[in-house]
């Protein structure tokens, strides 16, 4: 928050008293109420005290989209995704990702450029859909994060140790027999990363910028290095030849299944942009440093991620790579380039580092704009005064993390944290359509709810028939008949009801074709996952339900407006006179 709000934060307290007093539910966030949005996570906000200072600008950005990105999925979910799912036809896998990613990232931009504070999808949704939907979609991200940190820290240690010539999982990881598969693998290394990096996060904002500037930087350079090598060393016929004469062959040996498969496997790659949104509060020039920051690194990440498959599947067979560390293994097996598996264990250990340093940027900020919203403890929603950052947030979160990479396998994680992914970045892009085309006490929003259900009915029916109808002309007509059916629902609601709400600065393009394409391609990329990754996601969300109903929806922010209280440690001045709403506040 600016200097110019410290002035007015004792009116802002006096117009939300005022306001509690006339109109006790003025202040729950209902669904479409956009009008003064900004004003209200601005009132909000001050619950964290000491204000994030405004110091990125767009290439901090950029430089935080790249490090966010490149580096830890692409080194992590590769291997798997080729040799178990795509095959060479992983380049593919990336660019429907790369696309799906690119959707996502104009419904945020088009939120963070209208709402520039901290907090991402859920400050997003608590203001389109309520607090219940943000508080699902938060504990999600937050999840996310916390899980995704610690797989990419426990590829660290395999990266690291393939740099120096060390199998990682024998001689550094500790295994315990009494634990059971997938829990047994005790990772120091990877808890001495996390905790190291959330110092530095709790240190200063702008000085782990350039931290990750520098390493992306070298990271980049490293990528562009095994890019050239596999395009020049790698050999053709890897693209349609496996070792084993017995396994599938061709450019697509698990078919457009495979593809798709490997896609919602890499997705994984993508998550770093969002973070970008979570720095809102912190950027300069919001309207034009959030666009550039959040699809200009979009783009970049989906070219050399489509290179890298590329190169990797002519350097080896798919069914050759190895699924921890897939790059720096393609070159053990050569006598004249064995070194370069030491140099690619070096730069792949850069880009996981600024890989963690963004996420951890980005989840602590999520967790603390949940916190200035009560459904979870406000502590952490505490900035703290002299380092400008969400320090109890952070050290929370890098803790957990710590945990978690200590004794859990990769293979858990990774499916765990594409199922929680996407369905928030399908939440995202319902909400951005809910916005434009719904205005609480003006809009009816049935019409733009009924599209919702329908279109994403649609999009189910057609992800089920994929997955499980045998190849047949009955697929084929099932197949057509709901992408007609999809397209003929967008085609009529873009003309039967009209938007209501245009940005001032940035919008997504093509509304409301672009976030509906998004959610379509979300929702069939969740039906490629496997069944455990459903269960998991199943308990979780019904912990976090169970957690809302115990604990939150009674301590949050909302519920205090509804119930007429007020913050005991906010001093209230005398209330101006009934009739006098000259300082009201609308939301």
């Amino acid at each position: 928050m600016d200097e110019n709000h410290h002035g007015s934060s004792f009116s802002n307290i006096r117009a939300y008293s005022l306001a509690l007093i006339q109109t006790p539910k003025r202040f729950a966030l209902r669904a479409g109420s956009v009008a003064t949005t900004y004003e209200e996570m601005t009132r909000i906000r001050t619950r964290s005290g000491s204000n994030m200072q405004k110091t990125l600008r767009w290439y901090d950005l950029i430089g935080l989209g790249l490090g966010g990105m490149v580096g830890a999925g692409v080194f992590v979910t590769t291997g798997r995704a080729a040799r178990l799912y795509a095959g060479p036809s992983i380049v593919l896998s990336y660019a429907i990702s790369g696309l799906c990613a690119l959707l996502s990232a104009f419904c945020y931009t088009e939120f963070a450029v209208d709402m520039p504070v901290a907090g991402g999808a859920f400050s997003y949704l608590r203001v389109t859909f309520g607090e219940f939907a943000a508080f699902i979609t938060g504990a999600n991200l937050v999840t996310d994060y916390v899980l995704s940190n610690a797989a990419i820290a426990r590829s660290f240690t395999a990266y690291l140790g393939t740099s120096i010539g060390i199998d990682s999982s024998q001689k550094w990881r500790i295994t315990i027999h009494g634990l059971p598969d997938g829990f047994n693998q005790i990772d120091f290394i990877a808890v001495a990363v996390i905790l190291i990096i959330t110092v530095c996060i709790c240190y200063s904002t702008k000085e782990s910028s350039m931290l990750n500037i520098v390493l992306t930087i070298l990271h980049i350079v490293f990528i562009l290095f095994i890019i050239i090598i596999g395009f020049t060393k790698g050999d053709w016929k890897n693209f349609v030849e496996p070792s084993d004469p017995k396994k599938p062959n061709g450019f697509f040996p698990y078919g457009a299944t495979g593809v798709f498969n490997g896609a919602a496997m890499v997705y994984l790659s993508y998550i770093g942009y969002d973070a970008v949104s979570t720095m809102a509060e912190e950027v300069r020039n919001p309207t034009k440093d959030i666009p550039i920051g959040v699809s200009g690194s979009v783009v970049i990440v989906t070219v050399l991620y489509c290179l890298m498959g590329a190169s990797l599947s002519k350097l080896l067979p798919y069914d050759m790579i190895d699924t921890e560390a897939p790059f720096s293994t393609a070159f053990q097996g050569s006598k004249s380039w064995g070194w370069m598996s030491n140099v690619v264990g070096v730069g792949a250990s850069f880009g996981i580092l600024t890989s963690i340093i963004v996420a951890m940027l980005g989840q602590a900020r999520y967790l603390c704009v949940i916190g200035r919203s009560n459904v979870v403890p406000s502590w952490f929603a505490k900035v703290n005064p002299k380092t400008s950052t969400p320090v109890n947030a952070s050290a929370f979160l890098g803790i957990l993390t710590a945990a978690i990479s200590l004794f859990t396998d990769l293979n858990i994680l990774l499916n765990l944290v594409s199922i929680g992914t996407l369905f928030v970045f399908y939440m995202v892009g319902n909400a951005v359509i809910y916005r434009r085309y719904v205005t609480a006490g003006v809009t009816n929003p049935w019409h733009t709810r009924l599209f919702l259900l329908c279109f994403t009915f649609t999009a189910i029916i057609f992800t089920l028939t994929w997955q499980l109808v045998p190849p047949g002309k009955p697929k084929v007509f099932i197949l057509v008949a709901c992408t007609v059916i999809a397209f003929a629902f967008i085609q009529l609601f873009q003309f039967a009801v009209p938007q209501v709400l245009k940005p001032q600065f940035w919008g997504v393009p093509l509304m409301p074709w672009i976030p509906s394409i998004s959610i379509f391609l979300n929702v069939f990329l969740l039906g490629s996952l496997d069944k455990p990754s459903y269960v998991r996601f199943g308990i979780f969300s019904g912990l976090t339900v169970l957690v809302y109903l115990l604990y939150s929806v009674h301590a949050s922010f909302d519920a205090e407006g509804n119930r007429n209280f007020v913050r005991k440690d906010v001093e209230m001045p005398n209330f101006p006179d009934e009739n006098d709403h000259g300082d009201d506040v609308h939301v």
